[in-house]
C-alpha cells in the first residue's frame, strides 16, 4: 500500500481539544431542528406534556422569523425557567431508567438547542404564581428571568431560526413549503391529542384550526380525525379495538377502497407518541394485501398502547422510530386486528366513491331543472338508448354458471355486439329490492349491472365483482386442503422465454397446489396438462404468461405462499366473467345474492370498487327534485 502524500495529510498532527460550549450546542441543534417544523413539533410536545388543553400557534415565513406557541399548561417559576434552558435538564424523567417513558419529550435537548440557533424567549406563568417571569436565549447566550405579563401558562417565540448558523438557512425551503410540514406536525400531535384544542395561523389568516373534541374517547377521536382527514374517512372508516397479552391497538382503518397513492395518510402512534415505523407500516400493508393494489396505500390511525418498558422510544434523535421488545407480537396484533375488521365490512364499499360519482355527473352539466331546462331552452342531448329483453334462465343453471363462468349444456356465449342497454322485463321484486344490492334490472354495455334497491341503486362492474368471488373461494379451497384440479382433454403448450419457463418449471410443486399442473416442454415451451377447477373456460394462455411475469417479482428467495394474494389474484382476475359477456336477469342476481354473503366483496383484489351505490335522494337532488 502506498504512503498517503504529505500534502493530504497536512504539515503538523492536528490536536485534539474541547469544543466550545456554543459550537456544541449548535451541533446537538442540527440533530433536534432540521428545519422549523422540527422545532414547532418539540415545543408542541412540551406543551402537551405540560397538561395543556389548548395550543395556539403563530409562523411568520414559514417559522424561519417567528415560531410562537402559546399553551394554557402549568407554566414555570423563575427557577425552573432558568434551569430549563440548560443541556440535559429534565421534568420528564422521575428517576434515571430510560425505560419507563411516559412522556413525548424527554431528552432535555430542545430548548438549548433551538436557543443555540435562534433568538428564544420563553415566558410563563406558574399554575397559582402572583406574576409571570420571562427568559431570553440569543445565540446560546442565556440571560436572567426577569419579571413580565402572562395570565396563565407559557408562551415560546422562537425568532431568526438559524440566524447563528446562516448556512442553515439556504437548506429552507419556500415559506409555503415550510408551512405545510408544520401544518403536517401539528395534525399528527392533534390526532394523538383529541380533547385539546389546536391552532396555527400565519399572523393575517388562520390555517388550522381544531376545536376539542367531546364524548368518550373513541368519539373524540373519531372526531378529530374526520376534522384532520375529512369527511370522506369519518365516514369510511371501520373502528379498530383489539387487545393480546397487554398490547392495546385503538383506532380507525379505511375501507380498501378508501386509499391513497402513498402511505402519508397512514398516521401511527405508539404509546400517543407519533412515529414513522417500518415494522408498523409493513404490518398494514401485509393486512391489507388482499385488498389493495401493491402501489396504492389505504387511509388509517392506529393507536397502540403498551407497557413503556416494551418499546425504546431512544433510538432516533427526533423521537419518530421505536423500537419493540416483541416485534411479532406488535405485527401480530396489528394484522389481526385489521383483518377482523375487513371481515367484519363485508361487501362494504366506501361512500365516497358514490359520491365521487354523484359528482362526475354534475361536472357533465346534469344541473338541477330551472324554468329554461323545462321549457326546453336548455336540456341535456340525451342519446336514444337501444332496449331488449334479457335472456331467462333457471337459477340453479345461474348459479352454475357463477360456480364456474362457462355455457351451460346446449347453451351459447354470446360474445359478439351487444346493445348499449338491456332491460329486464319481469314485474318488480320487492323482496329482490329489499337485499343489500336489491334487484338486477338491466346490462349496460355488456359489462355494468344496474340494480334496483328500496331506497336507491346499485352499479356492478361484473368483472370486479366475480374476480373477488373466484379470489375468495381460491382462498377457501387452499384453507381447506387444496384447490380442485380440471384436467385439459387437449394440454395446452405455452411457449416462453427460456428465463421464465425456468421459473415456471422451478415453482411446479407449488403452483400445483394452487391448481395449475405444468411442466417443461423442450426449450422454451411449458405444456400445461391441469388448470383450477373455479376459474372454469379460461385463456391458458395469457394465465401462464402472467403468472411467469408474476414469479419474476417474487424472486428465488420468496415462496408462492408469501406472495399468495398476487398469485392468486392473478388466476381471479384470468378466472373471472369478462366485461363484454352479455348476461342473464338470473346469473344478475346470483352475482349479488353471492356478492352480499362474500367477505370483501365491496372491493376487487386491485382495490377498485366493485359496485356504486347512489341513494334515490341524491338523485333527487341531482334533478333538482329536493
Amino acid at each position: 500500500m502506498s504512503a498517503e502524500p504529505a500534502s493530504a495529510r497536512g504539515s503538523a498532527r492536528p490536536a485534539v481539544r474541547r469544543l466550545p460550549e456554543t459550537l456544541v450546542n449548535r451541533i446537538a441543534a442540527g440533530e433536534v431542528v432540521e428545519r422549523p417544523a422540527s422545532a414547532l413539533k418539540e415545543l408542541v410536545e412540551n406543551a402537551l406534556d405540560a397538561g395543556a388543553r389548548r395550543i395556539d400557534v403563530v409562523l411568520r415565513d414559514g417559522g424561519r422569523t417567528l415560531i410562537q406557541v402559546s399553551d394554557d399548561g402549568w407554566g414555570m417559576d423563575p427557577d425552573t425557567l432558568a434551569l430549563a434552558v440548560e443541556r440535559h435538564v429534565t421534568s420528564k424523567l422521575p428517576d434515571d431508567d430510560l425505560t419507563h417513558i411516559a412522556t413525548l419529550g424527554f431528552r432535555g435537548e430542545a430548548l438549548p438547542s433551538i436557543g443555540a440557533v435562534s433568538r428564544l424567549t420563553i415566558t410563563s406563568r406558574a399554575a397559582g404564581s402572583p406574576a409571570a417571569w420571562r427568559i431570553r436565549v440569543e445565540g446560546g447566550a442565556v440571560g436572567a428571568p426577569e419579571p413580565a405579563a402572562l395570565s396563565a401558562g407559557t408562551r415560546v417565540e422562537v425568532r431568526d431560526l438559524f440566524y447563528a448558523t446562516p448556512a442553515r438557512l439556504k437548506f429552507l425551503k419556500i415559506p409555503r413549503t415550510e408551512q405545510m410540514h408544520a401544518v403536517e406536525i401539528l395534525q399528527r400531535l392533534a390526532m394523538a391529542a383529541p380533547t385539546v384544542g389546536f391552532s396555527l395561523s400565519d399572523g393575517s389568516r388562520t390555517v388550522l384550526s381544531l376545536e376539542a373534541a367531546q364524548g368518550e374517547l373513541f368519539e373524540a377521536r373519531l372526531t378529530r380525525l374526520g376534522a384532520v382527514l375529512g369527511r370522506d374517512f369519518a365516514a369510511d372508516a371501520l373502528p379498530i379495538d383489539a387487545e393480546r397479552q397487554g398490547y392495546r391497538l385503538t383506532g380507525y382503518a379505511g375501507l380498501p377502497t378508501l386509499h391513497r397513492r402513498t402511505s402519508a395518510h397512514q398516521y401511527l402512534f405508539v404509546n400517543g407518541r407519533p412515529v414513522r415505523d417500518k415494522l408498523l407500516l409493513g404490518a398494514v400493508r401485509g393486512a391489507y394485501m388482499d385488498f389493495v393494489a401493491s402501489d396504492r396505500h389505504p387511509m388509517l390511525a392506529l393507536f397502540l398502547e403498551l407497557p413503556a418498558e416494551e418499546v425504546d422510544v431512544n433510538v432516533h434523535p427526533a423521537k419518530t422510530e421505536v423500537r419493540f421488545r416483541d416485534a411479532g407480537l406488535v405485527r401480530g396484533l396489528i394484522v389481526g386486528a385489521l383483518k377482523h375488521a375487513l371481515a367484519e365490512a363485508g361487501h362494504r364499499a366506501s361512500a365516497s366513491v358514490g359520491t365521487a360519482t354523484l359528482g362526475a355527473f354534475r361536472q357533465e352539466g346534469l344541473a338541477p331543472h330551472s324554468g329554461a331546462a323545462h321549457s326546453g331552452a336548455a336540456r341535456p342531448a340525451w342519446g336514444t338508448p337501444q332496449w331488449t329483453p334479457l335472456p331467462s334462465r333457471g337459477l340453479a343453471e345461474s348459479q352454475a354458471a357463477w360456480q364456474a363462468p362457462v355455457p351451460a349444456a346446449g347453451g351459447t356465449l354470446d360474445l359478439g355486439a351487444a346493445p348499449a342497454a338491456r332491460y329486464e322485463d319481469a314485474p318488480a321484486d320487492p323482496v329482490a329490492e329489499r337485499h343489500p344490492l336489491g334487484a338486477a334490472r338491466a346490462q349496460i354495455h355488456a359489462t355494468y349491472i344496474v340494480a334496483q334497491t328500496e331506497d336507491g341503486l346499485v352499479i356492478v362492474d361484473q368483472h370486479a365483482a366475480h374476480e373477488r368471488l373466484v379470489y375468495e373461494r381460491m382462498k377457501e379451497a387452499l384453507a381447506a386442503g387444496g384447490v380442485a384440479r380440471q384436467a385439459l382433454l387437449l394440454p395446452e403448450v405455452v411457449e416462453l422465454e427460456e428465463a421464465a419457463v425456468d421459473r415456471l418449471v422451478a415453482r411446479a410443486p407449488e403452483l400445483a397446489e394452487l391448481g395449475l399442473v405444468l411442466e417443461g416442454f423442450g426449450q422454451g415451451a411449458v405444456v400445461v396438462r391441469e388448470v383450477p377447477a373455479l376459474l372454469g373456460r379460461t385463456d391458458t394462455v395469457a394465465l401462464v404468461r402472467d403468472l411467469a411475469d408474476d414469479l419474476a417479482e417474487v424472486g428465488d428467495a420468496q415462496s408462492l405462499q408469501d406472495r399468495l394474494a398476487d398469485v392468486c389474484g392473478t388466476m381471479a382476475c384470468h378466472g373471472s366473467v369478462r366485461a363484454g359477456r352479455r348476461l342473464g336477469a338470473e346469473e344478475m342476481n346470483a352475482l349479488l345474492r353471492q356478492m352480499e354473503v362474500t367477505p370483501h366483496a365491496g372491493q376487487c383484489n386491485h382495490g377498485r370498487p366493485t359496485y356504486v351505490e347512489l341513494k334515490l335522494a341524491d338523485i333527487e337532488r341531482l334533478f333538482g327534485r329536493r
